[in-house]
Formats: structure tokens, C-alpha cells, sequence
């Protein structure tokens, strides 16, 4: 494929899941993965967009190795019969942690199962749902949360997560990506404290627009104004296309560690660079806050353990 600049190491025989895989950077992820030989299940709400996203990939690899699974990330119920079906497949090598809301509502909403909307998409979806798959990765297998600059622009409520004392699109976008970062890190800790053989890192993929990112069919279909709109942003911003190099870089490489944070070397656009979190992402006080919130908000208790 042509959309990629850094070369993939042959991933032949390896399993992955990708959520939010039908756009986007999780899209690129996805397609990247299964062009250097990986078997791919993309993740989606959406069984025509993740339709869509399965023929642009067999289009530029006709003998791509992929998969589609519904999962709707804001709905407990659905993730549970995902990862259901999961279990029944063999194990996975890796998961990209990708799906979530991004152009986030102007009012306050809750999911159905009563979680404020934008974290239980980005965030308590896939806490359930790694915790179901947690056993079902093979020994070396690496999580990849999906985090970004937002973090570094916005306060943390952790004693108000749900957003109840005071709602704003954008403090609810920048909130459950703090989420994300926090459970990313808490989760390695845990591993590693228990000793279990697979990695949590979390990367984000700096400012990447659709604009500079290639036409797809079905996929990325910007209008021409916003193309010409984001081309005016182009010494700081990149496609999407490369900024899935940041979490396949994460997911792949030789090298990476758990609990490290992965971003573009010029911080908004470019290669793959170990970044540096914030404190509170990695604090582990609120780590373990987070992590019993988690468990409340989802009813469901996530044990860590060999």
C-alpha cells in the first residue's frame, strides 16, 4: 500500500483487533496491519462502514486476511457479545484500543446503560472489554490505548468523571482521553505487578486530519472545502494515515515497552518518539481511583492475574 511511509516488520500468522477500525486512524491501523500479513478483526457500530472499510482494504490488498465485528463501545451488552464472540476465535497478539467519540455532543448524554456518553464510548467500553479478552492474549501480546494532546489542555475531574456538576463538549472530549491515558498506565502496572506477559502502552497520534488524509472510498470522503480548509494547516498537522504510525509503531516495534507513551517526534506531526505523559495520567493514586470508578460504572470487577 502507498498510504504508509515506515516499513512493517512481517506480521504473517499474528492476530489483532482493532476497534473503530471503519475510519480514521484506526481505519489506517487496521489496513497497515493487514497489509504486512496480520489477520485483522475490525471493531465498528456500523456493519456498512465497517463494510465499506473491508472493501478499500481488499481493494489495495486483495489477499488481505480481515475480519468485521459489531461492537457498539457505549453499550456493556454489546461489548460483552463481542468479546463472546472473540473467545471463540483464536487468541489474539495485540489489541488497538481506537474506538471513541471525537466530534463529542453539545449536551450531556447518557449511554443506555446510564454512563455519560462520551466516557463510556471512549473509555469504559473498552475497560469491559479487556478485561473479558484479557485472558484470551498470548503470552508477549500488547494493548494499545489510544491517547491525545488533549490531555495536556484540560483539568481532570476524577471525583466527577460522569461530568454531573458541569457538562461542556470539549472538557468531555479532553476528560475521557485523560481517562484513556490513566487506564492505559494503571493497567500495566497491574500487569506487571502480576506478572502477567503483555504490555499496555499508550500513544497518540498528534494532530491528524482528514483533510491531509488520502481519499478512500466509503472511508475518508472530505468535501473540497475542508480539504482545502486543512491543507492551510499543514505545518502542523498530518493525515491519518500517518498518524496510525504511531500506534502501529506501538503495537509492533521492537523495543517498545509497557507504560511507555508514544507520539509524532515534532509532538502534533511526524515519526514515532517516546513522549513524556502528563503526571496525572501516570499518577498511580489516580489510577486505582479510575479503576474502581471503572468497575463501579460497568459493574463488573477487573482482576489482573497470571
Amino acid at each position: 500500500m502507498s498510504w504508509y511511509p515506515i516499513a512493517l516488520p512481517s506480521l504473517a500468522g499474528r492476530r489483532y483487533l482493532v476497534t473503530g477500525a471503519n475510519a480514521g486512524v484506526g481505519f489506517f491501523t487496521a489496513a497497515r496491519l493487514a497489509s504486512a500479513g496480520a489477520h485483522v478483526v475490525l471493531s465498528g457500530r456500523s456493519p456498512e462502514r465497517l463494510a465499506a472499510a473491508t472493501r478499500a482494504i481488499r481493494t489495495a490488498e486483495p489477499v488481505a486476511s480481515v475480519e468485521t465485528l459489531v461492537i457498539d463501545q457505549s453499550s456493556l451488552d454489546s461489548v460483552e457479545a463481542g468479546a463472546e464472540r472473540l473467545l471463540t476465535e483464536p487468541s489474539l497478539d495485540g489489541v488497538v484500543a481506537n474506538a471513541g467519540i471525537v466530534h463529542t455532543p453539545g449536551v450531556r448524554l447518557e449511554s443506555v446503560d446510564g454512563n455519560e456518553l462520551v466516557l463510556a464510548t471512549n473509555v469504559l467500553g473498552h475497560f469491559a472489554l479487556l478485561r473479558d479478552l484479557l485472558p484470551h492474549l498470548s503470552p508477549g501480546a500488547r494493548i494499545v490505548s489510544l491517547g491525545s494532546l488533549a490531555t495536556r489542555l484540560s483539568s481532570f475531574r476524577v471525583d466527577d468523571l460522569q461530568l454531573t456538576r458541569g457538562y461542556d463538549f470539549w472538557r468531555a472530549y479532553a476528560q475521557s482521553k485523560i481517562a484513556t491515558q490513566v487506564f492505559g498506565f494503571e493497567l500495566d502496572r497491574r500487569l506487571r505487578a502480576a506478572d502477567v506477559p503483555v504490555s499496555s502502552i499508550v500513544a497518540h497520534p498528534g494532530y491528524s486530519i482528514s483533510g491531509r488524509t488520502p481519499m478512500v472510498a466509503g472511508v475518508n470522503e472530505p468535501s473540497r472545502g475542508a480539504r482545502f480548509a486543512d491543507a492551510l494547516q499543514w505545518p502542523w498537522a498530518q493525515g491519518k494515515h500517518r498518524g496510525a504510525e504511531i500506534p502501529l509503531h506501538a503495537l509492533t516495534a521492537s523495543g517498545v515497552e509497557g507504560g511507555q507513551f508514544w507520539g509524532p517526534r515534532h509532538f502534533t506531526r511526524g515519526a514515532p518518539a517516546l513522549h513524556t505523559p502528563t503526571r496525572v495520567t501516570t499518577d498511580a493514586g489516580i489510577g486505582a481511583r479510575f479503576w474502581s470508578f471503572a468497575e463501579q460504572a460497568t459493574g463488573r470487577r477487573f482482576e489482573v492475574a497470571a
